[in-house]
């Protein structure tokens, strides 16, 4: 009798999506860290806690945020980041691409699903995914193994990039600038960046935001490359556009400072849920149907771009 009020309980437990409402406030208290918000989503998801309608608003949440929080950084800050990550993105972006190539023809991952997992890895995870699947005529498996690679190890790198960057001894601007490169998904790159400090926080974003914008060139050499009858549309991140233009006109109009520290704080809170989100939506199921050689391939050029990129970065001074 205990076993079945036990079993009804937890059966409750799960459909109540009431459960979601609490975490969701409790997300804008300051003892919830991002890294703590995306370890309770991961525990939903694992225990069968879903609201699966709540989750077509992650990407809204996340691009809502990077706005919101352009209009607490410095214009100064922005465009020293943006020199300073440029030469780095260039080189990053070129070997990822042809290095994935590579590699998926040596494993013998279908030639899709390595061009899609680069292109995740060299820019901006989901977004630059999203942004070539309709392009290169991608199956929807072949999608969703690339988003499902990517995804899992933004998850891992949340977590483990922050204690490596500590362990190292990194600056607030290096491990900002490693983040931005080693990092896929603007997400992950973003709480890596909050967990390690404020500083840190402002360059990886910052940084990461500008690399996503090699979306637009990357598509189109890639549609290029796959020229086909069909004319395919590019997926353009306009948020980034309007983050950009949040940074401007709080740097035009500095007499509205302190609702701009309102607006950032709202910003900042609003990527800890994103985060709990995201983690609450990773289901085993979905990691075992990727396929081993396409993990192979994502965790193959994750390591390569996590240790050439800190070694680039240590050589140039940061």
């Amino acid at each position: 009798m205990k076993n079945n009020n036990f079993t009804n309980f937890f059966g409750s437990l799960r459909s109540s999506q009431w459960l979601y409402s609490i975490v969701i406030v409790l997300c804008f208290m300051p003892f919830i860290s991002p890294a703590i918000a995306l370890f309770i989503g991961l525990i939903f998801s694992f225990i069968g806690i879903k609201h699966d309608s709540l989750h077509k608003y992650t990407s809204k949440t996340l691009q809502a945020s990077i706005v919101l929080m352009g209009f607490g950084m410095s214009l100064s800050d922005v465009i020293q980041s943006s020199k300073a990550g440029f030469i780095e993105t260039i080189i990053s972006v070129t070997v990822v691409m042809f290095l994935g190539i590579a590699l998926g023809k040596l494993l013998k991952v279908e030639k899709n699903t390595s061009l899609l997992i680069a292109t995740g890895t060299a820019i901006c995870g989901g977004s630059a995914i999203a942004a070539v699947a309709p392009i290169i005529n991608s199956k929807n498996y072949q999608t969703s193994f690339a988003l499902i690679v990517v995804f899992v190890l933004n998850a891992v790198a949340l977590f483990i990039f922050p204690p490596i960057g500590h362990k190292l001894g990194l600056s607030q601007e290096a491990f900002g600038n490693w983040a931005a490169i080693a990092i896929h998904d603007t997400s992950s790159v973003v709480g890596a960046g909050a967990i390690y400090g404020e500083k840190a926080l402002q360059v990886a974003t910052t940084v990461k935001l500008i690399r996503a914008l090699w979306i637009i060139p990357l598509a189109l050499v890639i549609a290029f490359v796959n020229k086909t009858e069909d004319k395919k549309s590019i997926k353009i991140p306009w948020f980034i556009f309007i983050f950009v233009l949040a940074i401007i006109f709080a740097n035009i109009f500095p007499s509205m400072q302190e609702s701009y520290v309102h607006f950032s704080w709202l910003g900042r809170r609003g990527m800890v849920v994103a985060l709990f989100l995201i983690g609450s939506n990773i289901t085993v199921s979905e990691i075992k149907k990727s396929g081993p050689r396409s993990f192979v391939l994502g965790v193959s050029l994750w390591i390569i771009i996590s240790v050439g990129s800190l070694i680039f970065l240590n050589l140039a001074g940061f």
